[in-house]
């Protein structure tokens, strides 16, 4: 799907979105305090960071994430209200509606020469590992989807993704963390 487009989707959702935005800013606000925002660096195109905007879901501190997911955001993470901020990312250009979701920075290091490939387009707000199983699959599974859309991916491809997202939302399947990757371990190898 072409900028032009992926523009234009944006500006077609906004009188929707920015409502329902709105509603869960407050909410987050209420329920969990500031900041309401989470802003982390991720890999975008060709490797290079941005940051990467959700609303907050958990809280600070040592714990491992699925132990400090707060009551709220569970619910906002079962359907991923916590990433409508991601609009915004779209809008900027970092990120596109159909895409490999974008990982932290921090394991580009333990990419494969083959899964370095995910970033030769822009991370998506959803993408073919969404629509599979979200965090149910595995790592291995998700750069195997990843890839396989980096090498076929076409403008139908991109609206039958985005058909079959709400299904997968519907689903709330796979919405816990994906367990963090041990030191020393491949992305593809980390499985959860």
């Amino acid at each position: 799907m072409n900028r032009a487009l992926q523009i234009l989707l944006v500006v077609l959702l906004l009188p929707v979105a920015l409502p329902l935005i709105a509603a869960t800013a407050l909410a987050v606000w209420i329920v969990d305090g500031r900041p309401i925002l989470y802003r982390h660096e991720r890999a975008g195109l060709g490797g290079n960071s941005f940051h990467l905007l959700k609303f907050r879901t958990m809280r600070p501190g040592p714990e491992p994430d699925a132990a400090r997911i707060t009551w709220l955001g569970a619910r906002l993470r079962r359907w991923s209200l916590d990433e409508l901020p991601e609009l915004f990312n779209i809008l900027k250009g970092d990120m596109a509606f159909v895409g490999p979701r974008p990982l932290p920075v921090r394991y580009l290091p333990r990419y494969t020469p083959r899964e370095r490939h995910r970033h030769d387009v822009r991370p998506g707000l959803t993408g073919l590992a969404q629509i599979a199983g979200r965090n149910a699959i595995g790592w291995e599974e998700k750069f195997r989807l990843d890839l396989l859309y980096v090498r076929r991916r076409t403008l139908c491809l991109d609206l039958a993704i985005l058909l079959k997202t709400p299904l997968a939302l519907l689903s709330s399947r796979g919405t816990q963390p994906m367990p963090e990757l041990r030191p020393g371990e491949s992305v593809a190898a980390g499985q959860g």
